[in-house]
């Protein structure tokens, strides 16, 4: 519950069916979860292009990118990466409210933080995408060096090498990116948007 006392949620007289109606598809949020440089971020901006290309209003959320504000004042524990997912979660759930399509590209590697975002939301609102590709590849594809400066134990709780990653028990879509390229992975996202109804059959 919120700390401060004598607040009332206010609803717009523009409501989320009336958006929906307007721009022709469903909000939703897109949670692409995985590893670091497991593409992630890559796949996302694919399919933000698509969309927006179609004509949807379609915004990424990125990890790196809500850590210069709204959540610079997090570190990596246990307890920051919680709330760091906590935060984007309320993000995510008014965009959605917003008749966005929201995509969310964290590395989001606890369960019990990605399932709290999906309780946040109206059945059907949460879409978890697991973006996997096996470690070594992930490895590869570091162009940070983050991968080799965990493994030399100069970044503590790193995902992957010195903290877990819990991976997906029920994502509605998985994506192997270390088996396909982007265009496949991102055309298998708007597939599932559109078998699903979230945008139209082209």
């Amino acid at each position: 519950m919120p700390k401060s006392a004598n607040i009332k949620w206010h609803a717009g007289d523009f409501t989320r069916e009336a958006r929906e109606k307007s721009y022709g598809h469903r909000g939703a949020t897109l949670w692409f979860t995985g590893l670091s440089g497991s593409g992630k971020s890559t796949v996302a901006r694919k399919v933000e292009l698509l969309l927006a290309e179609r004509g949807h209003h379609v915004y990424t959320l990125d990890g790196d990118n809500v850590r210069y504000g709204l959540c610079k004042d997090l570190g990596f524990s246990a307890e920051d990466r919680t709330e760091n997912i906590r935060r984007i979660g309320e993000v995510c759930k008014l965009f959605t409210d917003a008749a966005t399509l929201t995509l969310a590209a964290f590395v989001s590697p606890y369960r019990a933080d990605r399932d709290a975002v999906r309780a946040l939301m109206a059945p059907g609102d949460f879409v978890e995408v697991h973006v996997a590709a096996d470690l070594s590849v992930c490895e590869s594809r570091d162009t940070k060096g983050l991968y080799k400066l965990a493994r030399a134990g100069k970044i503590a709780d790193f995902t992957g090498i010195s903290a877990p990653y819990e991976a997906p028990e029920r994502a509605e879509l998985t994506l192997r990116t270390d088996l396909e390229d982007v265009a496949a992975s991102a055309a298998r996202v708007l597939a599932y948007l559109a078998q699903h109804g979230y945008i139209p059959v082209t």
